[in-house]
Order: C-alpha cells, then sequence, then structure tokens
C-alpha cells in the first residue's frame, strides 16, 4: 500500500486528523524524514538550520504528539459525524417552519400558517418552535465541541504541507471550516432576530415582508452552511 494511500485510509471522516504508530513514521516519510524525526524526538541540533533544533527540550517529543492526534482523532471523528446529523435535522426542521411562516414567496394571505394547514399543527406559527430551537442548540453545542478538537490535534510533521493529495485534500478542508464556522455566527444571529421579531419593533401584520426576507436569509445560509459542512467531511472520502 502506498504511503498516500496509507495516509487517506487512516484519515476520518470529519478529522483534521492523520493516526500513525510512531514507531513507522521514519520508513513511511524516508530516510532523510527519518533521521530529522529521530533527532528531533531526541533532542540533537541539526546543524545550522533552525528547523532541525529542538526549540522546547522539555516540551513533547513528536511522537508524543502524534500519539496525542491519534488518542484525540476518533472522538473528532464521531462528533463531527454526530454534529452532521444533528444539523441535517435542524435544516430540515427549519424548512418546514419556514414554509410554515412563509410559504416558498407566498404573500402574507396565503401562507400554511393563514390557511390553517401548518406543518406541526397551528401552535408553531404563533409559539415558539421548541423541536426547531431544542435542534439548533444541540447543533450548536456538538459542533462547538468539534471545531474545539480540530485545534487540540497536534501537527508536528505539517501534514497539510506540500503538493501532494492528501496535503491539498487537508489544506481544503481546513478552509471550508471557516467558511461553515461564517456560517454557524450568521445562523445564530438571524434565527435570535426572526425568533424575536416583535422585540426589535417587527410584526407579522406591518413587516411581513421583511420578516420573509430575514427568514429567507436565514434559510439560505443555513442550506450553505449545511452543504459546506458536508463537502468538508466527503473531501476524504472522493
Amino acid at each position: 500500500m502506498g504511503t498516500l494511500t496509507a495516509l487517506i485510509l487512516a484519515t476520518p471522516f470529519f478529522g483534521l486528523t492523520l493516526q500513525l504508530d510512531p514507531g513507522y513514521m521514519p520508513s513511511a516519510m524516508g530516510p532523510a524524514s527519518g533521521l530529522r524525526l529521530g533527532m528531533m524526538q531526541a533532542g540533537v541540533d541539526g546543524g545550522d538550520d533552525p528547523d532541525e533544533a529542538e526549540s522546547d527540550p522539555s516540551g513533547p517529543t513528536v511522537a508524543e504528539q502524534m500519539q496525542a492526534r491519534g488518542r484525540i482523532s476518533p472522538i473528532h471523528k464521531w462528533m463531527g459525524i454526530a454534529t452532521w446529523a444533528s444539523m441535517t435535522v435542524t435544516v430540515a426542521l427549519g424548512w418546514i417552519q419556514y414554509n410554515n411562516l412563509y410559504g416558498f414567496f407566498a404573500d402574507e394571505a396565503s401562507n400554511p400558517c393563514v390557511e390553517g394547514n401548518a406543518v406541526f399543527g397551528q401552535g408553531s406559527c404563533v409559539d415558539t418552535p421548541l423541536p426547531h430551537l431544542i435542534s439548533s442548540i444541540l447543533t450548536g453545542a456538538l459542533y462547538s465541541v468539534t471545531f474545539g478538537l480540530s485545534y487540540r490535534m497536534p501537527d508536528p510533521i505539517g501534514l497539510d504541507e506540500g503538493d501532494g493529495e492528501y496535503a491539498r485534500n487537508l489544506r481544503r478542508h481546513k478552509r471550508l471550516r471557516w467558511v461553515h464556522f461564517a456560517g454557524m455566527i450568521a445562523q445564530f444571529g438571524l434565527g435570535i432576530l426572526a425568533a424575536n421579531a416583535e422585540r426589535f419593533g417587527l410584526d407579522r401584520a406591518n413587516d411581513y415582508r421583511t420578516l420573509q426576507a430575514i427568514s429567507t436569509v436565514h434559510l439560505a445560509i443555513g442550506l450553505v452552511t449545511y452543504g459546506t459542512l458536508t463537502w468538508a467531511g466527503l473531501i476524504f472520502l472522493l
């Protein structure tokens, strides 16, 4: 099995992760890299190149950092899958709530809430949409943990560097991380505004089109965020 294939197979579905047995790293990376890794682990000065020197002899070795990455990676993987599943439910419930309140470009007199055929009953038209709210909170909590774990995994050997396929995919995965992170922040802000419109001086009788526009943007960003998160997870499977 080639090195690239091994790297790809070792990478979890949602992870900025890699699980390697440190004992095999020198042979996997080649003679030069293996020598450098051994020197870094032993704390030996590599010469004039500052990159070859051990900057913090009291800190963890490369092997210890890779072992820490291996411990965190399965947690990150399953938290990522749980986040994606929860977001799937949240997006579906948000779609239903949007259709209840505004139809799809329906006017004030022809949306499902006015016509009396809202999904989950007419209570969803006037009360807080609890299913969507609870799902949103759960998704936000799972996402926060998953996002945080991506920064807890050390990368002492620079897995995202170079022109290889794995490195390019990892860089793309990291860039997409910032897109869905921005989407999550925007979603919570717009969701609070839409759910508490009256506190911001907006009501359906006088500001229907404004509220419809806010909810449309909220739905659109939700779909983009969900699509970006899905893409980030699928990168290593394609």
